[in-house]
């Protein structure tokens, strides 16, 4: 139990310090200091942020298997966005096929290390 407030304490930590960075950006944008639109060439890594806060000191097998696909989707769309590798929308599809096979290979082994943790009082 002590894992999972933890857990629920970094996740409101973390939220609580987006929204406060994403304010000074928008109040230092008011002000005429700073562009925001050089940060939103940068949204998708939020979404990288978010899904390894989720699979950091996950609480179970289902947060830790969303909080890579979180973190998939991010990369998807900084590649896409940025157009490394040659990627785009129309030829990328393929990599889902791939992070659901990975995934679904990857959620037993978690499910059993999980309730091999609970049971020993993780």
């Amino acid at each position: 139990m002590k894992s999972e407030a933890s857990y629920h304490l970094r996740r409101q930590v973390l939220w609580g310090l987006m929204l406060v960075g994403l304010g000074v950006a928008f109040l230092l944008d008011q002000m005429g200091m700073f562009e925001i639109r050089t940060l939103w060439h940068y949204a998708p890594l939020l979404l990288v942020v978010i899904g390894i806060n989720q699979t950091i000191g996950y609480p179970n097998a289902r947060e830790f298997s969303s909080g890579l696909w979180t973190v998939f989707i991010g990369l998807w769309l900084f590649a896409v966005f940025e157009g490394l590798w040659g990627l785009t929308f129309r030829n990328s599809w393929p990599l889902f096929i791939i992070i659901s096979g990975v995934t679904m290979a990857i959620r037993p082994i978690a499910e059993r290390r999980f309730r091999g943790g609970n049971r020993h009082g993780e």
